[in-house]
């Protein structure tokens, strides 16, 4: 890439930068999505570096260029967990002080491991509701206080940071894969990786797919695509914290934009829950939302691939709080179609519960939740009833039975606003 762009060039020197402060992780071979997929399917498992996700490679970068004067002012960012672990981290080891903005959604276990890696050298301060309330925060503290900023991903030495994840990758392959699936908040990983794909020497380098994976209610590279330009999202879901970002940055859409097999993939929550759990159940692997991202969008992106050839999906953090794992579960139930809820109006008199259970629920039927919205008078009551399906295909036999009993009965529509109230 040229117009000021960086080059492969800035991303091996960061990699030689980065050679004694990070870890090579593993590239490791993922039975189960390459029988899904036919192709031979990798895992770069960044959730094992040293502070769980590859956020360390661009904060380090950057820092270490900071001038005597700017390690003496401090630093300042903002980010939903993951990069300012890699920043408290670098303020340790480079012996800088840093003050570090979270927005209030940030998992108790990202912040802690904050405060764990930076010690006494951060401060940490929890402002607004998402990534960018946040980031307009910490900048204006900067702005105030003459600290550096380091951003989380707008910056072309956070890029060159990011993407010596690809080198290793080329080095563990003895080759460029095939397709690279890469979660995008900001964009930082996936533009370093086409940087330095775009101006490699490496045969084929410009023959791999790239492929951007998004939450469906964060897709802001999709939303830049479309418009030519970085432009805020009209609305933000930030279940995938570390990938909920409203616009993607200016400069990593710069060095994104004109790869010429870049493809985009939006995933819903439900997929990233299900396949969190896969990780977990199958690979052993703690992935938070944003680590799964790449592999939701490989099982249930509609992805398709040649047979022998090689796919490596990134899994970019293992920050995740256990204190999720219930709504994980409950989302993902919901997305496989195990997970259903109705209002059910009960006739107030003996033996209408007993009915509903005989007459209605299927024998692998399970009653999830129960619980009374209010007793509208003394003939009726609804109620809220959660069942949870023995097998998906479960569901149509379930309907008929409630069409045939003598109940009114509700479906919650699964794009209502009240069943995501629900889940």
């Amino acid at each position: 890439m040229t117009d000021g762009l960086i080059t492969a060039a800035d991303v091996e020197r960061a990699a030689e930068l980065l050679r004694d402060v990070v870890r090579h992780t593993p590239l490791q071979r993922c039975e189960r999505l390459s029988a899904l997929t036919g192709a031979r399917v990798w895992l770069k498992r960044e959730d094992l570096q040293s502070v769980r996700s590859y956020k360390i490679r661009g904060a380090f970068t950057l820092m270490s260029s900071l001038t005597e004067a700017e390690r003496a002012a401090g630093v300042v960012t903002a980010s939903a967990g993951n990069h300012a672990q890699g920043v408290a981290s670098a303020c340790r080891v480079l012996d800088v002080k840093g003050r570090i903005f979270v927005p209030g959604t940030t998992p108790r276990q990202k912040r802690d491991r904050i405060r764990a890696l930076g010690g006494d050298h951060v401060e940490l301060i929890m402002a607004g509701e998402s990534f960018d309330e946040c980031a307009a925060v910490a900048r204006a503290n900067a702005e105030e206080t003459g600290a550096v900023m380091v951003p989380a991903f707008d910056d072309d030495r956070i890029i060159a940071g990011q993407g010596t994840v690809l080198l290793e990758i080329v080095d563990d392959l003895v080759g460029v894969p095939d397709a690279l699936v890469v979660p995008v908040g900001g964009g930082g990983l996936i533009s370093g990786m086409a940087a330095w794909l775009a101006t490699c020497e490496t045969t084929g380098a410009d023959a791999v797919r790239l492929i951007g994976a998004e939450p469906e209610g964060a897709a802001s590279l999709a939303a830049a695509l479309d418009a030519g330009r970085p432009v805020p999202l009209a609305d933000l879901d930030t279940f995938v914290d570390g990938a909920s970002v409203g616009v993607i940055g200016t400069r990593t859409f710069a060095h994104v934009r004109g790869f010429k097999r870049l493809e985009t993939c939006q995933v819903s929550t439900g997929a990233v829950c299900t396949q969190m759990l896969e990780l977990y159940q199958v690979e052993g692997i703690i992935a938070e939302p944003a680590g799964a991202l790449a592999a939701a969008a490989l099982a249930e992106g509609g992805l398709t691939f040649e047979p022998d050839t090689d796919v490596v999906v990134i899994v970019s953090g293992g920050n995740n709080d256990i204190s999720r794992y219930s709504e994980v579960v409950e989302r993902s139930l919901v997305h496989v179609g195990l997970k259903h809820y109705f209002i059910v109006n009960f006739p107030q008199e003996p033996g209408a519960l007993r009915r509903f259970l005989d007459d209605v629920l299927g024998p692998d039927d399970d009653i999830a939740l129960f619980e009374y919205v209010k007793r509208s008078n003394r003939d009726s009551g609804p109620a809220l009833v959660g069942i949870e399906l023995g097998r998906a295909e479960d569901l149509d036999p379930l309907l008929a039975r409630m069409d045939a009993a003598n109940l009114v009965i509700e479906r919650i529509d699964p794009e209502s606003s009240t069943y995501r109230l629900l889940t």
